[in-house]
C-alpha cells in the first residue's frame, strides 16, 4: 500500500510540474501522452477490428485523463461482451481485452430471434449455437434469471434443459433433453427438482412424459 501512494504522489508531483505554467514545451508534452495507438484482443479478428475502430474517438484524450467512464460508453452497445480490462502503456498506447459473454438460452421476440447472455443482455443471434435450451413465452429478463438461480441450487443441471415455458402466471415448464416435461409449481422449485431427480435414480419415472409438481404435497405422474 505504502509504494502505491508513493506512486500516487509521484504522479501528482509530475502533473504539477508538467501543467503549473503553460508554455509550448508543455503543450508538446501534453501531446506525448495522446493515445496515439490502441489495440483490442479478446474476440475474432473481424470483431476486434470493429471494436478497435469505434475507439478511435478516444485518441482525443490523454492517457493519463482517460477513465473506465470513457469506454463504458463506447461498450454499452456490444452486447455480447460481458467484461474488458484495460491496459495503460505509456506513453501513448491503450490495450483492450474483451471477454465474451456466455450463451445460456435462446428465444424470440419481437419477431426477431435472440441468445440470453450471462451478462443479463439480449444478443441478436446471428448464427446458431447448439445445445442451448429454448424459451418460449413473454420472457423478463430478470424473471429467467431468477429460475435459473433456483436451478442452480437444486441437483437438477441447467443443461439437462432442452426447452422452457414462460406462463402468463409467471410459473414455468422444463421439458429436458430426454423428453420429460416437468410442471413447476410458483414455489418449493428446488424441492420438486430435488424430487424428480430422486425420481429418475429409482426408476420410477420409465416411460413416462410428464410430471407434475403443481398441486401441493402432491406429483402427479402421466405417461
Amino acid at each position: 500500500m505504502p509504494l502505491a501512494k508513493n506512486k500516487k504522489i509521484l504522479a501528482y508531483f509530475f502533473l504539477l510540474l508538467l501543467f503549473g505554467t503553460i508554455n509550448n514545451k508543455n503543450i508538446q508534452i501534453f501531446e506525448i501522452f495522446k493515445i496515439k495507438k490502441i489495440e483490442v484482443v479478446g474476440l475474432t479478428e473481424k470483431e476486434n477490428a470493429e471494436i478497435s475502430k469505434s475507439f478511435e474517438v478516444l485518441k482525443v484524450y490523454n492517457l493519463f485523463f482517460l477513465n473506465r467512464i470513457h469506454l463504458d460508453e463506447l461498450m454499452e452497445k456490444y452486447n455480447h461482451i460481458e467484461q474488458y480490462y484495460i491496459f495503460k502503456e505509456y506513453p501513448s498506447s491503450l490495450n483492450v481485452k474483451l471477454k465474451r459473454t456466455k450463451f445460456l438460452a435462446y428465444m424470440s421476440k419481437d419477431n426477431k430471434n435472440f441468445y440470453v447472455g450471462n451478462n443479463r443482455k439480449l444478443i441478436i443471434a446471428k448464427a446458431e449455437v447448439k445445445n442451448l435450451p429454448v424459451i418460449y413465452g413473454d420472457l423478463k429478463i430478470n424473471e429467467f434469471f431468477r429460475l435459473k438461480k433456483i436451478i442452480d441450487k437444486s441437483n437438477f443441471k441447467f443443461y439437462e434443459i432442452k426447452n422452457l415455458f414462460l406462463f402468463p402466471s409467471g410459473r414455468w415448464d422444463i421439458e429436458t433433453n430426454s423428453g420429460i416435461l416437468i410442471k413447476l409449481p410458483k414455489l418449493e422449485i428446488v424441492k420438486s427438482l430435488n424430487l424428480y431427480k430422486d425420481l429418475l435414480k429409482k426408476k420410477k419415472l420409465e416411460n413416462m412424459r410428464i410430471i407434475d409438481f403443481r398441486q401441493f404435497n402432491q406429483v402427479i405422474i402421466n405417461g
